[in-house]
């Protein structure tokens, strides 16, 4: 398993990829989609995000421990292997 994980976003939902598993969760309305990776710590993400609303990127921030949990997965075991964070879109 490569110990590199996917961010991208589709309409409402910000989704997260690694291995077999891919985690959907509601994203802000206006998000367009993420632009830039500016940190991977064991779960927490600040991101570059476009949205609908401003014309210049804003940071943002995801804390995927609580949502990990929210699904029984023991974030701490699900993050380990997890070095890097790179976006993805079609």
């Amino acid at each position: 398993m490569s110990n590199e994980a996917i961010l991208t976003s589709d309409q409402r939902y910000t989704i997260f990829k690694y291995g077999k598993y891919v985690i959907r969760f509601k994203a802000p309305y206006s998000l367009e989609k993420y632009t830039q990776i500016k940190e991977w710590n064991h779960g927490y993400l600040v991101v570059m995000a476009k949205y609908s609303h401003n014309e210049q990127d804003e940071e943002e921030y995801i804390d995927l421990v609580p949502i990990l949990e929210s699904l029984y997965l023991d974030a701490d075991d699900f993050l380990k292997p997890i070095e890097k964070v790179r976006i993805l879109y079609d």
